[in-house]
């Protein structure tokens, strides 16, 4: 299930948001038929691509990119990243930051696209830190930072947004399940203020049942 999803929205990003170039090659038919080329248009293939595993629910969906990728691009032009992150909560277990066990970047990100496969989008912090990190350490710029999420709320969009109004999100569905109901009965974004989707401990409801433990088999 996992990776049909991420292959699909790897696929849906690398045609919408990388760069196409016209292209014409020879065939083993050309030498009977010169004028006969094959011609058309593909992915420019001197692009770059990181793809960034946001450990533990991106791990999975990280590599799936990661391994999709080298299908458009040359493997030079291709890595992998890897954070270890947690979300950081007060006395009252709400999140107030994220914060990073280790991490393992492996260059520059210098006119690539830097993709965050993550399932969940709740609050956003994570996505925030990680991107304020890429733009403050790492030599660049990118050419562009993409979220790639399963389930995003009004919240983690607003954040994130809000703090690099930049990024390209890509969603597979929006969790607003705690708004109102005249809002819920409304065209998604036509009452943004009042939109929520995370509970008082800054859980998506309904969510998906923790998609970093399910992946992975670690209830804890």
């Amino acid at each position: 299930m996992w990776k049909c999803f991420y292959t699909h929205m790897i696929s849906i990003t690398i045609n919408n948001e990388f760069a196409m170039e016209r292209f014409e090659q020879e065939t083993r038919m050309t030498a009977m038929h010169p004028d006969k080329k094959l011609s058309g248009a593909r992915i420019n293939p001197e692009q770059k691509a990181v793809s960034v595993n946001l450990a533990r629910a991106g791990t999975y969906p990280s590599h799936i990119c990661y391994n999709f990728l080298h299908f458009s691009l040359p493997g030079k032009n291709v890595r992998q990243d890897h954070i270890f992150a947690a979300r950081v909560t007060n006395s009252k277990d709400a999140v107030t930051g994220a914060e990073f066990g280790g991490m393992k970047i492996g260059g520059d990100v210098k006119d690539a696209h830097v993709i965050f496969p993550d399932p969940m989008g709740a609050t956003g912090n994570t996505m925030v830190t990680a991107i304020d990190h890429y733009k403050t350490h790492i030599e660049g710029p990118a050419r562009k930072f993409i979220a790639l999420n399963l389930i995003v709320t009004p919240e983690y969009l607003k954040n994130v947004l809000a703090a690099h109004p930049e990024v390209v999100i890509y969603a597979l569905r929006l969790d607003r399940g705690l708004s109102p109901q005249a809002v819920l009965d409304a065209t998604p974004g036509q009452f943004w203020d009042q939109e929520r989707g995370l509970n008082e401990k800054q859980y998506i409801v309904p969510g998906g049942g923790g998609f970093g433990e399910i992946m992975n088999n670690s209830f804890v």
